[in-house]
């Protein structure tokens, strides 16, 4: 039996609905499904019975991870299933962990010698009027805000004023304890993914995919959430920098001990090159999303990637 596991209690809730709803059209004629939803309150469920975790895991032989954000990817879930001994898609415990947190993430990709734009760290204790006066006058503008552990563009914004900085950061610690001021590098947004064990490789990347957001400066929440982009696949870049694309794709995967699936957000500049903005250890696969698309593109349509990356979490 499968357990699609969806819902938790993050700000990404939506996301994970619709990529669990996905999952579950996708197995429904190939599996038993038992369908685990975790309520925003994080009360557990199957098949819409409110119940604890270990009864809404009996009798299943391994887990979909649909879940995204706070719980899903940052290595609690991993954990709790671990201890119910109960196999699972997607990275382990440590390495969602990392994935997770950005600043530390960001440690990780330096150590690892992938180039990634300058930050800093803000915390919510900390005298933020005279930070922020500092980080104003020793940043050139415009930077990025982002909460340093949500994921789905959530309270991330482009600034350029002082004024702009503090209404971005007040709407960054709506999701936390903790943001991330970062350089802010000009060019095409590009996203691409990886599969363990596909055509014969240990991690193959897919199609990079160019984002063009509709309405916004960025690919930001209501942008993913409401199909507010042009995603073009195979992405119209010179080869070369498609082959870097993909190499820092798999390089990140492995780098960071990723496991079974994951995706890689950069920014290509035609002047500087290519910068790691972060790492996705679960890739929301709901209709439009980048990952979806381009795993059509590569021959691995979505109930096909569901059943080997099932294969996969069942073998290790």
């Amino acid at each position: 039996m499968v357990g699609v596991l969806r819902g938790g209690p993050s700000s990404e809730y939506e996301i994970s609905l619709q990529t669990g709803n996905m999952a579950l059209r996708a197995l429904r004629e190939r599996y038993r499904l038992a369908d685990i939803l975790i309520g925003k309150d994080g009360t557990w469920h199957r098949n819409g019975i409110p119940m604890n975790p270990g009864r809404a895991l009996l009798g299943v032989d391994v887990v979909f991870n649909a879940l995204h954000g706070e719980f899903g990817e940052d290595g609690k879930a991993q954990r709790l299933l671990e201890t119910f001994g109960v196999p699972y898609t997607g990275s382990r415990v440590l390495a969602s962990s990392i994935g997770m947190q950005k600043t530390l993430a960001k440690e990780h990709f330096r150590r690892l010698g992938f180039r990634t734009p300058r930050s800093s760290i803000l915390g919510i204790k900390e005298n933020l009027p005279e930070r922020l006066l500092f980080l104003f006058r020793a940043t050139p503008m415009p930077v990025v805000v982002k909460p340093a552990a949500a994921g789905s563009s959530l309270g991330v914004s482009v600034v350029h004023s002082f004024a702009e900085l503090e209404a971005a950061v007040k709407k960054a610690f709506a999701y936390g304890s903790s943001v991330l001021i970062e350089e802010h590098i000009r060019g095409e947004e590009v996203t691409c993914g990886v599969v363990e064990g596909y055509r014969g490789h240990d991690a193959y990347p897919l199609f990079p995919v160019v984002v063009k957001p509709q309405g916004s400066r960025f690919y930001d929440y209501d942008a993913k959430s409401k199909g507010r982009a042009a995603l073009h696949c195979p992405a119209p870049l010179p080869a070369e920098r498609k082959r870097e694309v993909e190499k820092l794709a798999t390089d990140v995967h492995k780098g960071l001990g990723l496991r079974h699936y994951s995706r890689v957000d950069c920014i290509v500049s035609p002047s500087r090159g290519i910068y790691l903005l972060e790492v996705n250890t679960l890739p929301g696969l709901y209709a439009d999303a980048p990952m979806t698309l381009a795993l059509e593109a590569a021959g691995l349509p979505l109930p096909s990637f569901l059943d080997h990356v099932l294969t996969l979490a069942r073998s290790r």
